[in-house]
This record gives structure tokens, sequence and C-alpha cells, in this order.
């Protein structure tokens, strides 16, 4: 969408999206944190780590960088998708075992928890509505 310059009725450029709040801000800074914890929580794992584990273990890494993209751009779906992803970590948290692994878990499951609650913020929702340009 262009904007018009209001003296000459030219397209001025593409509109820009407001910044991110600090809430979302806050809440990207955390999800890059979760890849590290997930990332700790891979090498955590014993040696003798088969190609699906690694592949498995690369995923969760995966998805918290591209969560952390597609909220700072503001992206209503990540933010829900954020929260549906929290909600399954819940579930697997049983799953741990080992201490280390059993200490990335919480605190990846903590990080998680502040992110969801970054999210949807007041501020957050505001950042997250559809804008409409008049």
């Amino acid at each position: 969408m262009y904007q018009l310059y209001p003296s000459t009725g030219h397209p001025a450029g593409p509109l820009q999206s407001p910044p991110a709040p600090k809430p979302v801000q806050t809440a990207a800074k955390f999800m890059y944190g979760g890849a590290v914890t997930s990332a700790a929580n891979l090498i955590a794992t014993p040696l003798t780590i088969t190609l699906v584990i690694v592949v498995f273990g690369l995923i969760p890494i995966a998805l918290w960088l591209w969560m952390a993209r597609a909220t700072s751009q503001g992206k209503n779906w990540a933010r829900i998708l954020s929260t549906v992803l929290f909600i399954l970590a819940t579930l697997q948290l049983t799953g741990s075992r080992g201490v280390v692994q059993v200490l990335c878990a919480a605190l990846t499951w903590l990080i998680g928890l502040a992110v969801v609650w970054l999210l949807w913020r007041p501020a957050s929702s505001a950042f997250f509505r559809p804008q409409h340009f008049v």
C-alpha cells in the first residue's frame, strides 16, 4: 500500500509498519533465548545421537527463531501459534530425563511462559491488530 504526497498526489512510497512495542521486542528476545536453551538441550543428549534425533532437535530451534521474527513483524498468526506451541511444550514437560535435560526443559518452559504473557499484554495486542489506512 502506498501513501500519497498531500501536495502532488504522487506515491510517497510504501507505508511503514509501526515499530513493535517493548513487550513484543522483549518477547522476541526471549524467543531467541528459547532457541539457545533448545540448542543446549540438544547438546545435553547422549553422544550416541542418531540423525533422526538431531533433526527433531533442530525443529524447536527453528520454531523459536521463526516465531521471534514473525511476532516482531506483527503477524497475529505467529502470536497464536506461539501460544499453541507453548501449550504443547507444557504437555511435553514430563518426558524429560536427566538433570541437565530437566533444567533445560524447565528453563525453556519458563521462557515460553514469559513470551506468551508478553505477547498477550494490551500494548502487544494493539500492535497485532490490523492497521486500517485511510
